[in-house]
């Protein structure tokens, strides 16, 4: 393994991924890719899908030399702890996203909480994520803005969550964003174009950086009207603000 000084820890890298495959580079800076070209221990996600992008990635080092460690929501704490070691014995680790940046809608934070507390460096790689690309392209409020991830599954939890969003971006003026399973998005979509009034504006962001990426934006009402409204099982993010 790739050794620091023996009286230093080594460094946990938070490495972006793209939010789709492209046959060309767009997304990620070749600074980043020559970083991810040396690490020999990576904490991800899903291993099939981080060997897909080292394969992507390109020069990297063999996969059946890098040691996977299995970070997700069932991982204990215990676990969590012995990912630190190999840092602190002076080797490098980093930590892959599934799409976009680490930790973000991603599981992660707790692992960088215990890295820091104990003193080793963390740092964060630059990358694309599709909650700033999509508040960047919807024309809403970029000063006051809240994430909130994935709505409730349950139908009614989530037009209840739906109806206080729209209620907190009146409040404050603040954007509101979140996402959903792509199997789930028409029916998110459905509901909130129910549940929002027709002054409130609606972004949809799909497939970004992607060639069909797409972003509409514009009023409820505006919604209502189009032929056809479906988002099918693309990656989207939501945006919603009464800004007017």
């Amino acid at each position: 393994m790739e050794q620091t000084n023996n009286e230093e820890k080594g460094t946990l890298y938070l490495v972006p991924n793209t939010l789709g495959k492209t046959p060309e580079n767009n997304t990620i800076p070749e600074y980043v890719l020559s970083v991810i070209r040396k690490l020999e221990i990576l904490v991800v996600e899903n291993i099939q899908s981080a060997v897909r992008y080292l394969q992507w990635v390109g020069n990297t080092i063999p996969d059946y030399e890098i040691e996977f460690l299995l970070l997700d929501k069932n991982t204990a704490e215990q676990e969590k702890i012995s990912f630190l070691r190999p840092l602190e014995s002076g080797n490098n680790v980093g930590l892959l996203s599934e799409a976009g940046c680490p930790v973000v809608a991603d599981p992660g934070s707790e692992l960088i909480r215990m890295a820091h507390k104990r003193n080793i460096r963390v740092v964060p790689l630059v990358g694309p994520s599709s909650i700033l690309l999509a508040l960047m392209g919807s024309g809403f409020n970029g000063q006051q803005f809240a994430f909130h991830g994935y709505l409730p599954i349950d139908a009614e939890k989530r037009r209840k969550a739906i109806r206080e969003l729209e209620q907190e971006s009146r409040k404050n003026n603040q954007t509101q964003i979140f996402m959903e399973a792509p199997h789930r998005n028409d029916e998110l979509l459905k509901d909130v174009i129910q549940c929002c009034s027709d002054s409130t504006e609606l972004c949809t962001a799909t497939n970004l950086t992607l060639p069909d990426e797409r972003i509409i934006s514009q009023s409820i009402s505006k919604w209502k009207k189009r032929d056809q409204v479906s988002i099918h099982k693309e990656p989207t993010i939501f945006l919603i603000s009464t800004e007017n």
